[in-house]
């Protein structure tokens, strides 16, 4: 858990990280993100300062009207209704939101987006997940599920994905998915980041993974900006640490797959594994100004 105290013009005061201990199952995560929501409220009234409104951002399918955790595979919630819980817990007003569109909003209003009225976020780590921002709100669609850019099938006789089909963008593309893909070529063990750096150096299996890799993501986002017409794509997560390994020869080859579509500016998202916190925050001051 990624947790902080944010002031109304997006910079933190405390910033602090908590295991979520999952195997505890549902209840325990969700009392302990309850502890540690009250234990930051207790800090900042120790420092002088007045909470005015929790914000959190889920992964899974989330009902941003009810504030409900819907559906969670990681965490196990299924129906959780946190908005109320947190609301009877600390007497403040919150927001759920779902951690993906939570880190677009953040990339799109204070990050790499900023300025920018159409921002495509699109979050490259253990699976892959975008947001579609439109001045600075993101789209969740009819049932919260919106974005699962991952679920694209890309490669039909390809690998199995997590959702039980084959070929998915994120089961060939994810940070996750091109480290199984190099050991299973080579049987070593490797996290995408050494596999970006064993093929800038010449290795010609890691080469041919990463190729593979930015083939798939290419044809991943020539879809989106088919169906989005985005103005900037902004990529996060674990995969968009390859920098400009990554962007430049996926600029290329996007490029190369677009027709009628205007090319998007493919930007690296400028806020880290912090954008989804910020972004929760920024989905509290909203819930504030909308009161």
């Amino acid at each position: 858990m990624k947790c902080a105290l944010v002031r109304a013009d997006g910079t933190t005061e405390l910033t602090e990280r908590h295991h979520t201990r999952a195997e505890r199952g549902p209840a325990a995560v969700v009392e302990s993100i309850l502890d540690v929501a009250e234990g930051l409220t207790g800090k900042a009234r120790a420092g002088g300062l007045t909470p005015v409104a929790v914000g959190l951002a889920i992964p899974g399918v989330v009902d941003e009207s009810t504030g409900s955790a819907v559906w969670s595979a990681n965490l196990g919630f299924r129906d959780v209704p946190l908005r109320e819980l947190v609301t009877a817990r600390l007497g403040l007003p919150a927001a759920v939101g779902h951690d993906v569109r939570a880190g677009g909003i953040a990339e799109a209003r204070l990050g790499a987006g900023r300025g920018t009225r159409h921002v495509l976020f699109v979050a490259i780590g253990t699976g892959i997940a975008a947001a579609q921002v439109i001045d600075g709100s993101a789209f969740a669609g009819a049932h919260g599920a919106a974005g699962e850019l991952g679920h694209i099938v890309v490669r039909p006789e390809g690998p199995h994905c997590g959702c039980g089909r084959l070929g998915c963008l994120e089961a060939v593309a994810s940070a996750a998915a091109v480290g199984r893909r190099y050991t299973a070529l080579t049987g070593i063990p490797a996290t995408a980041a050494e596999v970006v750096t064993r093929a800038s150096g010449g290795e010609a299996t890691a080469e041919r993974v990463w190729r593979e890799t930015i083939e798939a993501l290419a044809d991943g986002l020539a879809i989106a900006q088919a169906l989005y017409d985005t103005e900037v794509v902004v990529l996060g997560g674990g995969l968009a640490e390859a920098g400009a390994d990554l962007l430049d020869p996926l600029g290329v080859a996007l490029r190369q797959r677009l027709t009628f579509q205007t090319e998007p500016r493919l930007l690296r998202a400028a806020l880290g594994d912090e954008a989804g916190c910020l972004g929760a925050a920024l989905l509290a001051l909203d819930t504030l100004e909308m009161t």
